[in-house]
Order: C-alpha cells, then sequence, then structure tokens
C-alpha cells in the first residue's frame, strides 16, 4: 500500500514544525512548507520529509509549491491550512499594512491553497483540508483581538461553507480550534498596534499585554494534544467538523454557551477594568 501524504503550511517552527514530525513518525509522506526553507535544519533529517517554499500570501508560490509536492509524492491525501500571524492592539491604531497582512495570511492565504488543490482532490476522487483555527473564533472576540479574531471567524465561515459544496466531491473538512499552548511562541511574535499620539487605550493595552505575559507555563496545553487532534482527523479515528483544544477555550465555550452574550461580554470585560 503506498503511504500516504500531507501537506503542511508553516512547519519552520511551533505547531507546524511538531506536525510535520509526527507525520514522518507514523511514516508518513510530509510535504512540508516554509518561506525560508534554506534556514530549515531539524526537518532535513527525515526522509519522508519534503520541504518546499511557499508564502501563502503568494500565489505563484502557492502554484509552484502544490504542483512540485503533487509531482514529487504522487497524490496528496491531506492539507493542513496551519499557517498564521497574529496582530494585537486597538483597531484605530492599526497600520493599514497590518490589517491587510492579518487578513491576507489568516484567510486568503487557506483560501490560496484550497482553491490550488481542489483540482488534484477532484481528479485522484477526494482528500480532506484540516484549518487551523482558534477558540477566538468560535467564542466572542478577546480584548484588543478584533484583527486575529476576525480572522479566525472568517476561517470558520469558510470552512462551514464549503463543507456543503465539496461533500458531493469527496472532500472533507475539519476545523481544530486551539488555544494557547506550551511553546507558543505567539506572545513573542504578534503585532501590536501602537500610535503614541493616542494614549486612550493605553490601560487596556497594558492590561492585556501583562496578562498574556504574565500567564504560568503550567496553565497552557501541551502542543502535542493539538498535534494529537489533527492526527486523529488525518487518520480517520475521529469525524468531528470542530475539535476544540484546550481547557481555556474549552471553558470559555461552556460559559458563552450558558447565558446571554450581554451577560458574556460584559463577563469578559469585567476582568481587564
Amino acid at each position: 500500500m503506498n503511504k500516504k501524504t500531507i501537506f503542511i503550511t508553516g512547519t519552520s517552527s511551533g505547531l507546524g514544525k511538531l506536525t510535520a514530525i509526527h507525520f514522518a513518525k507514523l511514516g508518513w509522506n510530509v510535504a512540508a512548507t516554509m518561506r525560508t526553507p534554506e534556514k530549515e535544519t531539524e526537518l532535513t533529517a527525515y526522509d519522508n520529509i519534503k520541504i518546499f517554499k511557499l508564502d501563502v500570501t503568494n500565489v505563484e508560490q502557492v502554484n509552484s509549491a502544490v504542483n512540485d509536492a503533487i509531482a514529487t509524492f504522487g497524490k496528496i491525501d491531506v492539507v493542513v491550512n496551519n499557517a498564521g500571524m497574529g496582530s494585537y492592539g486597538a483597531l484605530e491604531l492599526a497600520e493599514e499594512s497590518t490589517i491587510d497582512w492579518q487578513f491576507a495570511v489568516n484567510v486568503r492565504g487557506p483560501i490560496n491553497v484550497i482553491r490550488k488543490f481542489l483540482p488534484h482532490f477532484r481528479e485522484v476522487g477526494g482528500g480532506m483540508f484540516i484549518n487551523i483555527s482558534s477558540f477566538m473564533g468560535v467564542t466572542t472576540a478577546v480584548p484588543l483581538g478584533s484583527l486575529y479574531n476576525m480572522s479566525k471567524f472568517a476561517l470558520e465561515g469558510l470552512t462551514e461553507g464549503l463543507y456543503y459544496e465539496l461533500k458531493q466531491l469527496n472532500i472533507e473538512l475539519r476545523l481544530i480550534e486551539q488555544g494557547g499552548s506550551k511553546g507558543n511562541n505567539f506572545v513573542h511574535s504578534v503585532i501590536w498596534n501602537k500610535n503614541e499620539n493616542i494614549k486612550a487605550y493605553n490601560d487596556l493595552e497594558n492590561k492585556v499585554g501583562n496578562m498574556m505575559a504574565s500567564t504560568p507555563e503550567d496553565q497552557l496545553d501541551d502542543p502535542q494534544t493539538i498535534v494529537d487532534a489533527i492526527a486523529a482527523q488525518a487518520t480517520g479515528e475521529s469525524n468531528q467538523f470542530r475539535t476544540l483544544v484546550g481547557e481555556a477555550g474549552k471553558g470559555l465555550m461552556a460559559l458563552r454557551n450558558s447565558v446571554p452574550i450581554e451577560q458574556y461580554l460584559e463577563t469578559i470585560a469585567s476582568n481587564y477594568k
């Protein structure tokens, strides 16, 4: 039996890299993509991992990476849209480029990859897209996270909408809704919206920043639980459309489902008074 093959975006670090290694150890072929493959040293140690250059916002690179991966492995079974970025801070303070980049990476990027793979999946008779979302895409937005939340809400809507048109083609869709995890570099790589001339948001920004920075490591989830959730979908162990991973997200979702939206909003806002 031919090995199955998984195509993963954003594998230079974090969840993407862990997922690539996990599937390589499971015996899958792995098409690992990243913007700067020339810097990669860890994934190159695996014979069944091949690295392809890919910036998901660049349609030409998407076309090349997908074509090269299919040419290398013959067939792709699962695509994981993992590449993403986060911006925080008041919307009023955001640069135009930051707004566009947030949408380009987290929403337009998956669209680019999905559209390129659809002809291949139709030709081979099926496949699976696993889109990496966030609990912030299914619960109400968090303070100063409007742009990031917007992108994940959009990814959720995109995935749910695609379900209907792709089901008839035997193309499956899954959402993994993750939260904060140990070793996650999001806090350190997040783009903060700043404007030294506007002080109105300083107090809230300090409170949100301090809360993010002071979260104890032992209160964060093991990233392997997210990888395991991805693997459960890819291998058919689970057929859940949405998989919410992490205690923080589960707790917020339980609260969100138990009270009116107005009460939920006030409860979250009260943490930052």
